[in-house]
């Protein structure tokens, strides 16, 4: 049976792997408590004893707004820690698959002749407007210079297992008759569970470089949020407002929807519609938690 190390396996993304691997594969599941990725020589040594076929990354500083002032520590987990497991893998043959995120981009999104805005594809210019987003493009560079078999997912909006914003506005609704939702940040709603399928198909081929990986279509947070709603009938008022009215200290994306066009020319995964796989998570939350969603 092949072996498959996650890192940050106690995470929303890592948890998931679990669930989906489990069955296929021998899985060696790391956090911070047992490998510590930023440690270059500590790296080496763990992956040298356990000679995974292969290894997938989901540790990362992903506290956006504290990047702001802490960059220097996300730099070290967004960056050199690929970089180790870069190497790592490198000097074993294994498989690396690394997850980054739409914060590459500058969020203003594409112009396509006409003047509309399309989706990013893996071939657009980067450009990142955050200490997140800066941190995790250098990880995405480290990782190609430091192995040959890779795998970048840039992935966003993501929800699973674990706190995400699907849990908090269901669990806002049950202390607030309305909740204020923002309508001008555009990006697709994705599904651990989506991109944990993608991951089990992807691994198996010899396909690598970078990928967009997200649920298809696109919405805002505020229609994502009317969308749970009405899917879990809940009759809290929805108000729309603007991200000029909540500011915070890191620049999010206006327009960050990721076109899997890599993913979908290979005919490797397709991803649900963004409402189809929400259903079946907000499904398996009433099965689960009866209601009481934390």
């Amino acid at each position: 049976m092949k072996k498959v190390l996650i890192t940050g396996s106690n995470g929303q993304l890592g948890l998931e792997l679990y669930n989906i691997l489990k069955y296929k594969y021998e899985l060696i599941l790391t956090s911070r408590s047992n490998l510590d990725i930023t440690n270059f020589n500590e790296t080496i040594e763990f992956i040298n004893k356990y000679r995974p076929d292969f290894i997938i990354n989901c540790a990362a500083f992903t506290a956006v707004d504290l990047c702001e002032t802490q960059e220097e520590t996300a730099y070290s987990s967004n960056a050199l820690g690929p970089k180790n497991l870069a190497i790592a893998s490198s000097q074993i043959g294994a498989k690396l698959v690394h997850i980054s995120t739409d914060y590459v981009f500058d969020g203003e999104g594409n112009k396509d002749l006409n003047g509309n805005i399309r989706p990013y594809t893996e071939e657009d210019k980067t450009n990142p407007q955050s200490a997140y987003g800066r941190t995790k493009l250098e990880g995405e560079k480290l990782v190609i210079e430091n192995t040959n078999k890779y795998f970048i997912i840039r992935t966003a909006w993501l929800y699973g297992e674990g706190k995400n914003f699907v849990r908090t506005m269901i669990n806002l609704s049950k202390t607030n008759s309305e909740v204020k939702v923002v309508n001008d940040q555009i990006g697709s709603p994705t599904s651990t569970e989506e991109l944990s399928n993608m991951i089990e198909k992807l691994i198996e081929t010899e396909n690598y470089g970078v990928y967009h990986g997200t649920c298809e279509g696109y919405c805002s947070w505020y229609e994502l949020t009317c969308e749970i709603y009405r899917l879990m009938d809940i009759k809290t008022k929805v108000i729309p407002v603007t991200t000029d009215e909540f500011p915070r200290p890191a620049k999010r994306p206006k327009y960050s929807v990721l076109e899997n066009k890599k993913l979908n020319e290979l005919n490797i995964y397709k991803f649900k519609e963004w409402q189809e796989a929400l259903k079946i998570y907000l499904e398996k939350e009433k099965n689960t938690y009866k209601g009481a969603i934390k």
